[in-house]
Formats: C-alpha cells, sequence, structure tokens
C-alpha cells in the first residue's frame, strides 16, 4: 500500500544521514520523526518531532511505531532486535534481516560468498587461538578489521606479520575480527541501488573512491573507468539488493584489482557517503529515492544531469576556527552542504560540497582548488591530493 504525503514518517538515528532524509521528505509533504541517543542530533533538530531514547528502549520503539506509518534508519548499526520490534505496528525498511547482516563482518562475508558473489580471500578471528591454528600467512599482509561497528576506518588495523597480527588483535581489544588480505588495487568504487516493494531496481552512476585515513575524502561522479565495468559494478549492486529481498536504499563498495576485476569490499543498508552528489546532480537524491522506496512509490529517476566531485568536510578544518565558506560560495557551481554539528572534532564529517560541471576533469580540477584554499595552514601540504588529479 502506498503511503502519500501527508504521513508521519520515521527514521532511526539523527546524523547527517537522518538529517538529508528528513529534509527530502518533508520536501515531498511528508512529516518525519526522529529516534536518536543524542539530544542535539542534527536530525533531530530538523525533524517535527523527536524522541531522544535509546534504540533498544521499548517504550519509545512503541512511542515511534505507534505515531508513524513508516520507518527506516539511517545507518546500520540499529539492533536488528528493535527493527523487529517496530514490523508489529508499521512498515519497516531495510528489514531486521539485511541490517543484521550488514552490520556484521563475518555475516557479510558468508552471506556475500555463499550467494557467488567475489570478495577479497579472508579468514576469521574469533579467538587468539585461532592466529595460531589457523594459516593465517595467506592472508598477509593484510587488514584486522572488527566484525561489528567500525566504521570510517575506525576498528582496523593494517598487519604485514604474525606479530603485527598479535599486536593488532590486542589493540582491537580480542573482539571477533575479520583478516582481510591486502590486494593490489587500482581504485575503489560504489554503486546506490534502490529496490522498490515492488521489486523494481534503479541503480545510481558508479562513484570513484578516493579515501584518506580510512575516510572518503572525494567522490568523483561519474567514475572515470570504462563503460562495460561500470554497468558490471550496478548489475552486481542489483543482485545484491535482488538476493536480500532488499526494499529501500542500498550501497555496496567494490574495490577495483589492476586487471579490473571486481571484488566487493562491503554492503551498507542505507544511502551513503559517496552518493551525497546525487542532491545536486542527479534528477531523484538518493535520499528523495529513500523516501519513495519506503512509501511504496514509484522510483524516481536516476539520471545524471552534471558531471559532479564531492569533497568532505571534516572537523580537521575548523582548528582554526570557521572555515571560510566564501571560498566555496565564490564558485557558482559549488554546493555547500553543512550539516548542523554542533562541535567539530578531527575526522568528524562536518558537511561537504560538490561542484557539478559539464566533464569530470572541470569539476574535479575546481574541486581541488576549493579543497586546497579550504585547508589549515599547516596542512596544506599534502601531496594526496597530486595524486588524484
Amino acid at each position: 500500500m502506498r503511503i502519500m504525503p501527508g504521513a508521519m514518517l520515521g527514521v532511526l538515528g539523527g546524523g547527517q544521514l537522518g538529517r538529508m532524509f528528513v529534509m527530502a521528505a518533508q520536501q515531498m509533504g511528508y512529516r518525519v520523526t526522529v529516534l536518536d541517543p543524542a539530544s542535539d542530533s542534527p536530525a533531530g533538530r530538523t525533524a517535527d518531532d523527536f524522541i531522544c531514547a535509546d534504540y533498544a528502549d521499548q517504550s519509545a520503539l512503541e512511542k515511534l511505531s505507534s505515531q508513524c506509518a513508516a520507518v527506516t534508519t539511517e545507518f546500520e548499526n540499529i539492533p536488528a532486535e528493535s527493527l523487529q520490534k517496530l514490523t508489529e505496528s508499521c512498515v519497516v525498511s531495510p528489514d531486521a534481516h539485511s541490517v543484521s547482516i550488514a552490520q556484521n563482518r563475518v555475516l557479510e562475508k558468508q552471506f556475500l560468498v555463499n550467494s557467488g558473489f567475489a570478495v577479497a580471500s579472508f579468514a576469521v578471528i574469533t579467538q587468539q587461538q585461532d592466529i595460531a591454528t589457523q594459516d593465517v600467512a595467506h592472508f598477509l599482509p593484510g587488514i584486522l578489521k572488527v566484525s561489528q561497528f567500525g566504521y570510517d576506518g575506525k576498528g582496523q588495523k593494517s598487519v604485514a606479520d604474525p606479530v603485527g597480527l598479535q599486536t593488532a588483535y590486542e589493540k582491537l581489544n580480542h573482539a571477533v575480527c575479520v583478516l582481510e588480505k591486502f590486494m593490489p588495487l587500482k581504485s575503489e568504487l560504489s554503486v546506490v541501488v534502490a529496490r522498490g516493494g515492488d521489486g523494481e531496481l534503479k541503480t545510481f552512476p558508479a562513484s570513484e573512491n578516493q579515501h584518506v585515513n580510512g575516510i572518503l575524502d572525494i567522490s568523483i561522479v561519474p567514475a572515470r573507468i570504462s563503460q562495460e565495468l561500470a554497468e558490471q559494478a550496478q548489475t552486481i549492486a542489483c543482485k545484491i539488493a535482488e538476493k536480500l529481498n532488499y526494499q529501500g536504499v542500498l550501497c555496496v563498495e567494490f574495490f577495483v584489482l589492476q586487471n579490473d576485476e571486481l571484488l566487493i569490499n562491503e554492503i551498507a543498508p542505507r544511502p551513503h557517503n559517496s552518493g551525497h552528489y546525487s542532491i545536486n546532480a542527479c534528477v531523484t537524491s538518493q535520499f528523495e529515492q529513500q523516501v519513495r522506496a519506503l512509501c511504496s512509490l514509484p522510483l524516481g529517476s536516476t539520471t545524471q544531469h552534471s558531471a559532479a566531485v564531492m569533497v568532505n568536510l571534516l572537523g580537521d578544518l575548523w582548528q582554526n576556527g570557521e572555515p571560510d565558506w566564501s571560498l566555496v560560495l565564490q564558485n557558482p557551481s559549488a554546493k555547500l552542504h553543512l550539516y548542523g554539528k554542533t562541535e567539530a572534532r578531527l575526522g568528524r564529517k562536518m558537511g561537504h560540497y560538490t561542484v557539478l560541471s559539464t566533464d569530470t576533469g572541470t569539476a574535479l580540477q575546481q574541486a581541488i582548488a576549493i579543497k586546497k584554499q579550504l585547508e589549515p595552514i599547516q596542512s596544506k601540504s599534502h601531496d594526496a591530493i597530486l595524486c588524484i588529479i
């Protein structure tokens, strides 16, 4: 059954993804309630109603489901039990099954492998003795990642040898981990796909992503890859959504090897940082698409009308006070998005800007020029910028 404008929608999570969902829904005429433990969350301050409570708070969940026709999430680390509880009273998308897989690297890897999708070679480390009993040398050098609650480079350590693996495992507090073999990467991609309740599928253009310290730095769209490879990535994303019987917006992150082979890095059951360009560069944004899928509406066109380069704005830029936003706004093709967070911290995503153009090269050149101007003086020796042009 379609849920039409005027209805109340709910979102679990009050960060920037929740905020952008709220704004997209309100623009379409919906009202939105946000549930988040933080009293000053960006989405909570934007929403029509706000419930400040833990995601497992049963009375809060009951209140949310009683006043909402449908509920979605802004990130994957929501207890699957909470989503299951909500289904007793309202529509929930994504479902508890999909979220439970995506929030656990072990389950995610096993799902992908069992479904026939290619991933980097990996081993599961559940206890200290696994390091001694498994043939870990085959996966070294590699990266050790905690199974749950890791994001933006947090909860992972690079390891070169068995001794380094032991040390890394101890630093990660002996959590269940995935040891993933380092691969010779050519680039990294992501594809955002939406699937409606009727099985309708729409993919956004593939995004080429550059990371710094494990955090997304720049997304270039369309990715500078062959049309064949882009279509292959989109097809894989669709197959994953179908295999999960997914309803909503899903992002699939890929490694591109030197021979152009695609390996799946991870999946995110939500809109994605690398898809923010769609707000300004596509007919339908990933957030409007999330609203449409949640409400069983026809999915919108994902046609990209402008080449785009998105650059994340981290809290590092605030170390000398508020950045000079005129450096962004003086470019008539740059779109500034600030998330309304009250505290800037190193590595914290505070906003982003997207530069639009008729071609990717021009958009990238202008985005990099703005980035260099914004950087605090002490960090302008950031040579890594030069390698992406």
